[in-house]
C-alpha cells in the first residue's frame, strides 16, 4: 500500500471403543477360539492393596474438548463455549495515563495491543471475548483511527470515549460498529455519540479523564438498540487469525533458525513514558506485564497481566500536517519485527493486507510462525524504536 494510504490503511467409553477396534490380525474368532470356562477354585483374587492406578502417558494438554459444546478461541486458542466463539468480542480503549491504573477488565483481554498516541504517551486496546457478564470495564478512553483498524480484523465492536476529528471518516462507516460515550470530532466535522447509554461515571460529580466505565450488561443494552450483528459476520470474519501450535507441542523456540534468550523484554524505547517491560515466569510459562516499572493490574480480577505471547511490530508512522496527531501505516508488507515466548525470541516480518485480514507474521525464511495458546501482547512500535531483551 502506498503511503498515502497509511490509515486507510482446542471418555472413557470412547478409549474402550477405541480399544475394542485394535487389529486383529487372525481375523474373526471361530466357535473354538472362545475362552472356555474356568473353575472358581483355579481363580486367584487379586490382593486390592496390589492395584495400581494407570498413569497417562504424558501431561499434555488433550486436542480434544473437555466438554461438548466447547471450541478453540481464536484470539487465545484456549476451550471457549461455542456460544462465546460464535459472538463478537469487545476491543476497548484503556489509557495507560499513571493515574488510570488500575483498571477493569484489561487482564480478561486475549489480545491487547499498544501503541503511541501524540505527547509521548501510549494506549491500549483490549479485544475481549467473553464480556456480557463483566460488571465494569474500564477506565475508558478516546480512540485513534489506527486502532479501528486493528479492532476490524477481530470483527469487534468498537468501545471508546470519544475521539478527534480524524476518527469521524472511519466511525461512520456502516461496517464499523462502534459504541462512543460522547461524540468524535468537532463541531466542524463530528460524529455522533452512538450508543452513549452504556457509559457512566463512577462519580458524576467530577467528570475526569479517568472515571468513565461501562459493563456488560449497559454494552448488551446498546447494543440491542443499535440493531448491530451480535454474533461474528460471515463477510468480515476470518476465524483463523494466529497460526497456533497444537496445545500439547509447545513453541519453545528452541531450535528456530536465531533465536535468542529474551527473559526479560523491555518496550522503554518505544514507549518512553510508561516503559511497558515484561518479565518471564517459568513457572507460568508466561510473562508478567509492568507499566511504570510496577505490575500492571486488573482490579476486577486483582491479578497481575500475563501473556504467554509478545510480538512487537515494527510499523511505518509519520505526524499528520498538524504535526501533533500520529499517523500509522496499518497496510503493509515485509516489515519486521520480534516474536517472544517461553523465554526466547526471534525476529519476524509482518503483513496486513486490508482492513479486516488478520495481521500475519512470519520467520525470516518466510514461514508463517506458530504461536502458542494463550493472551497474546501486540507492541506497535514506531519504526526506528526497537525493543531491549535478555
Amino acid at each position: 500500500m502506498k503511503r498515502n494510504n497509511l490509515f486507510l490503511l482446542l471418555s472413557l467409553s470412547a478409549l474402550l471403543a477405541f480399544g475394542g477396534c485394535g487389529d486383529k490380525k487372525d481375523g474373526p474368532q471361530r466357535p473354538d477360539d472362545l475362552v472356555q470356562p474356568v473353575d472358581s477354585t483355579d481363580v486367584t483374587t487379586p490382593d486390592p492393596s496390589d492395584a495400581q492406578t494407570p498413569e497417562p502417558e504424558d501431561n499434555k494438554p488433550s486436542e480434544q474438548p473437555p466438554q461438548e459444546g466447547m471450541v478453540h478461541s481464536s484470539l487465545t486458542n484456549e476451550w471457549i463455549d461455542e456460544e462465546v466463539a460464535n459472538a463478537r468480542p469487545i476491543a476497548v480503549m484503556f489509557p495507560t495515563d499513571r493515574g488510570s491504573q488500575p483498571q477493569y477488565g484489561i487482564g480478561l483481554a486475549g489480545v491487547l495491543y499498544e501503541c503511541m498516541e501524540e505527547g509521548e504517551m501510549s494506549r491500549q486496546m483490549g479485544i475481549i471475548e467473553d464480556w456480557q457478564d463483566l460488571e465494569q470495564i474500564g477506565n475508558i478512553r478516546s480512540c485513534r483511527d489506527y486502532y479501528a483498524y486493528w479492532s476490524m480484523e477481530w470483527d469487534s465492536f468498537l468501545v471508546h470515549w470519544g475521539g478527534p476529528f480524524y476518527l469521524v471518516d472511519v466511525v461512520n462507516r456502516s461496517d464499523v460498529n462502534n459504541l462512543s460515550a460522547c461524540s468524535v470530532g468537532t463541531s466542524d466535522l463530528m460524529a455522533p455519540a452512538v450508543g452513549s447509554d452504556a457509559f457512566y461515571r463512577s462519580d458524576p460529580a467530577n467528570p475526569s479523564i479517568h472515571n468513565g466505565y461501562t459493563n456488560g450488561a449497559k454494552l448488551a443494552s446498546a447494543i440491542q438498540k443499535l440493531n448491530y450483528e451480535t454474533e461474528h459476520r460471515a463477510q468480515y470474519w476470518n476465524p483463523d487469525h494466529f497460526n497456533f501450535a497444537p496445545m500439547a507441542e509447545i513453541n519453545t523456540l528452541e531450535d528456530a533458525k536465531g533465536s535468542f534468550t529474551a527473559t526479560e523484554v523491555d518496550l522503554s524505547k518505544i514507549f518512553t513514558t510508561t516503559k511497558s517491560s515484561f518479565e518471564y515466569d517459568e513457572e507460568t510459562g508466561t510473562y508478567l506485564k509492568y507499566l511504570y516499572g510496577s505490575p500492571q493490574v486488573d482490579q476486577l480480577t486483582g491479578e497481575q497481566l500475563a501473556f504467554t505471547n509478545i510480538i512487537v511490530q515494527d510499523t511505518y508512522w509519520e505526524y499528520r500536517p498538524d504535526n501533533k496527531y500520529l499517523i500509522f501505516q496499518v497496510h503493509d508488507s515485509g516489515r519486521t519485527g520480534y516474536y517472544f515466548t517461553q523465554g526466547r525470541g526471534i525476529k519476524i516480518t509482518w503483513e496486513k493486507k486490508d482492513d479486516y485480514s488478520p495481521t500475519r507474521y512470519y520467520d525470516m525464511d518466510g514461514n508463517e510462525i506458530e504461536i502458542n495458546t494463550g493472551h497474546t501482547f501486540i507492541a506497535i512500535a514506531q519504526a526506528g524504536r526497537e525493543p531491549i531483551y535478555k
